[in-house]
């Protein structure tokens, strides 16, 4: 049997890491955040107080680091050091889609993240899976929601992450509306819908029936 291959795509806040990681538990599959090792990328960036435009610095930067997940992907180490929480703060959101369209940056990442798919049972979860990360993968779902939907949706998830720090929900909006604009014309693998792809509009749906959707997507190509 081949291996299978989920490709979950969508905008910012269309629950799409948090699907995947369902699906991935429920099926036994290895989950993999592709939006994490941007973030990750982004967080050593600022890090080192490196400037977000110096694309040659950022390529470098990324080259000379490691990137591994958990078992279950919800964790991810850099460079040896679990970096799971600082990855989510407000000014990494706010700058990774910078930084993600960086295209030799998106070389390095994807050559990486094909790598994992070629020997794995996997589900992958980005902008850019269906149409750039993984074109043959047997199931390409587009996961969306209204902006409003997806700003409540992200507030609430960073209200809970960092707690310590004050957000405000028109700044997370705004953020997000920023984010579809950056990502849907970046030059290199742009977001986009997969010719092939399923959409599921989220807005209305709870987590488990989205994820009981999906599953039941992938049974039908396994039966």
């Amino acid at each position: 049997m081949t291996n299978i291959s989920v490709a979950i795509d969508g905008p910012a806040g269309a629950g799409k890491s948090t699907v995947a990681k369902a699906v991935a538990k429920e099926m036994d599959l290895l989950y993999i955040d592709t939006g994490a090792m941007y973030r990750a990328v982004t967080f050593l960036v600022i890090q080192e107080g490196l400037d977000i435009n110096d694309e040659q610095k950022i390529i470098n930067i990324a080259k000379n680091t490691t990137f591994n997940f958990s078992k279950d992907g919800t964790e991810i180490y850099v460079n040896g050091e679990n970096r799971s929480r600082e990855i989510r703060t407000p000014r990494v959101s706010e700058n990774v889609s910078l930084v993600s369209k960086i295209g030799a940056l998106r070389t390095i990442l994807v050559r990486a993240q094909r790598k994992l798919a070629e020997n794995h049972d996997v589900i992958m979860d980005g902008r850019d899976i269906g149409t750039h990360v993984l074109p043959n993968a047997e199931l390409k779902v587009f996961l969306t929601a209204s902006v409003e939907e997806r700003a409540t949706r992200r507030f609430e998830e960073l209200k809970r992450e960092n707690k310590e720090e004050s957000i405000s929900f028109d700044a997370v909006k705004k953020n997000i509306i920023q984010r579809d604009r950056i990502d849907s014309n970046r030059d290199q693998a742009p977001l986009v819908k997969a010719k092939d792809a399923i959409e599921i509009d989220t807005t209305a749906l709870t987590t488990n029936e989205v994820v009981e959707a999906i599953i039941d997507l992938v049974k039908k190509i396994h039966r």
